[in-house]
């Protein structure tokens, strides 16, 4: 399926190589401020060209909004969103040899399986140039949960290969004590100050760069991880039992192209920790800090309670408790390199070399950082919504 959402629902579509790459967004609040200018600075963040260690492919993915809006206000329409594909070379892939041969690791084999047919250039679909249409849908969906809760989405780059941001990688996020005294002080634009790799250390993001440029002049890839929190997401969001507020959260993260893994708070080190460690305690907080008290509710309490861990990720039961909502991201090494790489027939008939061409990403994490933000904001937005229509519900039994 190429939509997402219950209530705030998007649907994208658009190639790689293709003409544009689009989105629809569905039932966005009417009378939300909104123009293209809101929108191009994810989407700067997340497209190629950005540093040496990033594709060559030079795309500004400019965004137009289409319909949905008047006089720089939404008007509760669909909102139809576009970004045109400008440095677009399907020549790179005519070697008659990608005709004969699957790339390894990439969708070739698996698409034309399903479809009987394949995009005959680049990945088609399930090419990340899809994720410019997610970006941009999320940041709509983004802009709304800020104004209306307050809520702050930033990721970050917490690995590249074998270099880690933290102290313990295998440990559980949740109790690292190098990322319990980071998280509070992480902003996009402190993010951003560590550019290309996005790791907030300047040491660590040192050696990362150099590990992906050294991988990348070895015509070779890896991978890494993004972790990202989102804050003052409110209370009670989630639908048990199959769309608890993690599932969803997995099922937007895993949809993102090259992701293979996801964990939220402790995730697989919690299965190692005893029940009296990992376990949340709760509290009441004296006060609420000055962003708490003064933040507007959209309708939906605050939680009055607050744990003194958070092991659980900000989530339990499959419903949001009102702290912060941390989750880790982790992706594959990009599949194209330009190396010759053993691979079989189409038909069957045989096995043969391939060397994929093209401009690709030796690491994807950098500019995945938004794309994690973006289904995020898309995934929290929707949960709001069914929240709120059951909120109505609830108002009108009291009534």
């Amino acid at each position: 399926m190429s939509s997402f959402g219950h209530i705030f629902k998007v649907t994208t579509a658009g190639e790689s190589h293709g003409k544009s790459v689009s989105v629809i967004i569905e039932n966005c609040p009417p009378n939300l401020p909104l123009v293209e200018e809101d929108i191009q600075p994810q989407l700067n963040r997340r497209r190629p060209g950005q540093s040496s260690i990033t594709t060559p492919r030079d795309e500004k993915d400019r965004v137009t909004i289409h319909s949905g809006t008047e006089h720089g206000r939404t008007l509760g329409t669909p909102i139809l969103l576009t970004v045109p594909n400008e440095d677009q070379r399907p020549k790179d892939y005519g070697d008659k040899t990608i005709d004969l041969f699957p790339r390894p690791s990439h969708a070739d084999w698996t698409y034309l399986e399903k479809y009987g047919i394949k995009a005959s250039s680049g990945g088609g679909r399930s090419s990340a140039r899809e994720t410019i249409a997610r970006v941009a849908a999320g940041t709509v969906a983004e802009k709304w949960l800020r104004q209306t809760y307050g809520v702050e989405i930033v990721a970050f780059v917490s690995s590249v290969g074998p270099i880690n941001l933290f102290d313990s990688p295998a440990d559980a996020l949740s109790s690292d004590p190098s990322f319990l005294a980071l998280e509070p002080t992480l902003t996009r634009d402190r993010v951003d100050e560590f550019l290309p790799v996005r790791c907030p250390h300047p040491d660590i993001c040192r050696k990362m760069e150099d590990h992906v440029a050294e991988l990348r002049d070895a015509h070779d890839s890896t991978g890494g991880t993004v972790t990202c929190i989102i804050r003052n997401a409110p209370s009670g969001l989630g639908e048990p039992c199959f769309d608890k507020l993690e599932a969803t959260l997995a099922h937007a993260i895993m949809s993102i192209p090259a992701v293979k893994g996801f964990e939220i708070g402790s995730g697989f080190a919690g299965a190692a920790m005893k029940g009296s460690v990992h376990n949340d305690p709760f509290f009441v907080p004296d006060t609420l800090s000055a962003e708490e008290t003064s933040r507007l509710t959209g309708g939906l309490p605050k939680s009055k309670l607050k744990t003194r861990t958070n092991h659980s990720g900000g989530i339990q039961g499959g419903i949001s408790n009102g702290m912060p909502i941390v989750f880790r991201v982790a992706f594959k090494p990009p599949a194209t390199i330009s190396q010759d790489q053993t691979t079989a027939k189409y038909d069957g008939t045989g096995e043969g070399v391939l060397a994929a061409k093209g401009r690709h990403d030796p690491c994807v994490v950098p500019r995945a950082v938004p794309i994690v933000e973006a289904m995020a904001a898309l995934t929290v937005a929707d949960a709001v919504m069914l929240q709120h229509s059951r909120q109505m519900g609830r108002s009108m039994q009291q009534q």
